[in-house]
């Protein structure tokens, strides 16, 4: 069983917003001196179900208590080890991943701890945005939505590639043509390369190239040049619902994702020499501060990717 640290961590995981966050949040807080107001922020939460299996909080914060024991002298290497796990054990769609207040809610009440852990680094506070921020900064939503977004169907090895580099996901996470699945593929086949072969600076490789792709066409336009297989829903939600007797995820190997649909082979064949091609003349810029200070935000924004776990969702969102 997971210690239960110095707070008392809720059963299931809950809703929190952005206000109470804003209300709440402390430089003692932020700097792990002190310990978020539990009362305070469960009267302004709301739990999600207590008969899901998916929203019970034991086996995430077993996750995060084992990250913070085993990458100990390398916290940034916790992201690639974490991430998959996260995504497998805290099983949803990704328009219940929309909604920020889950997010806060886990980053507050569930393992503020590692928050502080992973953020604070030589600073004295770890930076509002981690705990209640948009998808590619929030502590843990960023986890879960680089595992969504850079698996390969049930295959999350092309996830671990996405965390070699953190400039993959203070840059590439933030684009909007990420989420089509063969241009996100593509593109890891390309930073790989960049990175197998020793090319200096790949960091601002990858920046170049992420602000290129950006650039230079749409979602809808990769599309076209690279369609991307069926995604099938249903046995996305088998393996949701597999959650209520899914073993917990294993420590020394990758989990299985859902068998939703593997990215065509050739829609990414397709993508990689135009890819390379912009690679090879966008303007390389080497940047005076490093990428995480650079995506660094002291505000709380009430931006979101997706909408709330309250409202009924249309099916092509689900």
């Amino acid at each position: 069983m997971p210690r239960r640290g110095p707070f008392d961590i809720p059963q299931v995981l809950g809703l929190l917003p952005d206000a109470a966050v804003a209300k709440y949040l402390s430089r003692g807080i932020q700097s792990g001196q002190e310990n978020p107001p539990q009362v305070a922020l469960r009267k302004a939460s709301t739990s999600l179900s207590d008969t899901e299996a998916r929203w019970r909080t034991a086996p995430i914060r077993e996750l995060v208590e084992q990250a913070m024991t085993r990458f100990a002298e390398d916290r940034r290497a916790s992201d690639g080890w974490l991430a998959p796990r996260l995504h497998a054990t805290l099983r949803m769609t990704r328009a219940e991943a929309g909604d920020g207040r889950l997010w806060n809610h886990f980053a507050m009440l569930v393992a503020p701890d590692y928050v502080v852990w992973r953020w604070r680094g030589n600073a004295e506070i770890a930076q509002s945005s981690r705990f209640c921020g948009p998808h590619y900064t929030q502590c843990f939503s960023r986890l879960w939505w680089a595992a969504e977004l850079f698996r390969n169907g049930p295959d999350y090895r092309p996830v671990e590639t996405a965390f070699a580099l953190q400039d993959i996901l203070n840059t590439t996470l933030r684009l909007d043509v990420i989420d089509h699945r063969p241009t996100a593929q593509a593109l890891l086949r390309v930073f790989e390369r960049l990175l197998s072969s020793g090319t200096p600076r790949p960091a601002d490789h990858v920046n170049a190239l992420s602000s290129a792709v950006n650039a230079a066409g749409s979602t809808l336009v990769y599309d076209v040049l690279a369609p991307d297989g069926p995604r099938f829903v249903d046995e996305l939600q088998d393996w949701i619902a597999e959650s209520e007797e899914a073993p917990p995820a294993r420590w020394d190997r990758l989990p299985e994702g859902p068998h939703d649909g593997r990215v065509p082979p050739d829609s990414v064949d397709a993508l990689v020499p135009l890819f390379d091609k912009l690679l090879s003349e966008a303007p390389l810029r080497r940047r005076g501060r490093a990428p995480e200070e650079a995506a660094e935000d002291t505000t709380v924004p009430a931006q979101r990717r997706g909408v709330s776990l309250e409202k009924e969702l249309p099916p092509w969102m689900t």
